[in-house]
């Protein structure tokens, strides 16, 4: 995992279903290795998302804005970590991450907190929780084309005594250096015919907690979404 840390990186997304993922897993076994962690390959992530009290950052999404920035605390369950993390997306596509380490996960930001975010995203504002979000991961690793795809699956959102479950979901994300569209991951993907796809999670959390908030950006996505359901599940 050192070599393919990507903290600055190309990112590429893919929304499909449960099945989908069974099926190509087994395809996928040549190129790549799978991440274990204590025994665990399968691993738990639990992160808080911050904003403003007028949502400033989903609303640049929802608005198109290219250069924009996210933060987040987030817990690695398995590895019993949690870090602060300023996410920042440039008008060229690049993602690049920033962390420091937490003692625990807290919804507070404390002031050292409130300095590591002015650094990295060079202002302030008046940020507050809005969305918890959990789910498990895997993580592939191809190490010849220094590549990592995190495979993103029983996916919850909660937050304010509402929940959004859509266990059915895999959020696919492949990392690069550089896109790369001869990527194996990729190549599957052209093969059923699944296209990538700009995603947050936290704006489609947002999109589905929050009443008479701006979406009209999210909407296809969350009826993507909804014809990926088997049948039989609630809405």
């Amino acid at each position: 995992m050192d070599g393919v840390q990507l903290m600055n990186r190309t990112d590429t997304k893919f929304m499909f279903n449960r099945d989908t993922l069974l099926e190509i897993l087994p395809a996928l076994e040549t190129q790549y290795r799978v991440l274990e962690v204590e025994g665990v390959r399968v691993n738990r992530y639990q992160t808080l998302y911050y904003d403003t009290p007028g949502f400033t950052h989903y609303l640049q999404h929802q608005n198109g804005k290219k250069h924009r920035y996210k933060i987040r605390k987030r817990e690695y369950v398995e590895s019993n970590l949690a870090f602060l993390e300023v996410k920042e997306k440039s008008n060229k596509g690049r993602t690049a991450k920033s962390r420091v380490k937490l003692p625990v996960l807290t919804e507070i930001l404390d002031e050292k907190n409130l300095s590591f975010i002015e650094r990295k995203a060079d202002y302030i504002e008046n940020l507050e929780p809005k969305l918890w979000n959990s789910f498990t991961r895997t993580t592939l690793v191809d190490t010849v084309a220094g590549e990592r795809v995190t495979l993103d699956t029983n996916i919850s959102f909660h937050f304010n005594g509402k929940t959004k479950d859509v266990p059915f979901l895999v959020i696919a994300e492949v990392k690069q250096d550089g896109a790369n569209r001869h990527s194996g991951f990729i190549r599957h993907m052209k093969e059923r015919l699944i296209r990538p796809e700009g995603i947050s999670k936290y704006c489609l959390g947002v999109t589905m907690l929050y009443d008479n908030i701006k979406s009209n950006t999210f909407k296809e996505k969350i009826l993507h979404i909804n014809k990926l359901k088997p049948n039989g599940l609630p809405a």
